[in-house]
């Protein structure tokens, strides 16, 4: 039920932390992050959920978050990239980009690192073709795209070395 203001209380969990939101109905979960939250590393490229650079996991799938209106995410499990990292450890799949210079500007950063993260929990090994889909949502404009699926099979590596 909005408040006098027009704004909804939106109960969710966000990398862990269970908040509530409070935003337009129909506000876009990556502005609700961004400047609600303050969460900034969720990136807008643009803007029509076809660059990938906003994703985030909701409910354990991957989404483009400027296309979740912020009710959908009501009750939900959010996990951006800000909560990838456990503490000062970084995700296998963030050391193998830093590794592997898959990082360069740095707006489809956040979003590949997710993907590639959803990708390795339901493939632990993928090949290059499954490397390939896993990643097809999100464009990367600085054509960095072998680095990346580099990257993508470094953290595969690393995972199984620590195994």
């Amino acid at each position: 039920m909005p408040d006098e203001n027009g704004k909804c209380a939106v109960p969710c969990t966000v990398n862990g932390e269970a908040v509530t939101l409070h935003a337009y109905p129909m506000a876009r979960l990556l502005d609700v992050l961004r400047e609600e939250l303050r969460l900034t590393g969720t990136k807008e490229g643009c803007g029509e959920g076809e660059c990938g650079a906003c994703s985030v996991l909701l409910d354990g799938a991957l989404v483009n978050s400027c296309l979740v209106p912020i009710l959908q995410a009501e009750g939900a499990q959010i996990k951006t990239i800000e909560g990838v990292a456990s503490g000062e450890q970084l995700h296998a799949v963030q050391q193998a980009f830093i590794e592997c210079g898959g990082a360069q500007c740095g707006i489809c950063t956040p979003g590949m690192v997710l993907a590639a993260i959803n990708l390795l929990e339901k493939n632990a090994n993928p090949d290059e073709t499954a490397i390939r889909n896993g990643l097809a949502g999100n464009l990367c404009r600085c054509t960095g795209y072998i680095k990346i699926f580099e990257s993508v099979v470094r953290a595969c590596q690393n995972t199984e070395a620590k195994s």
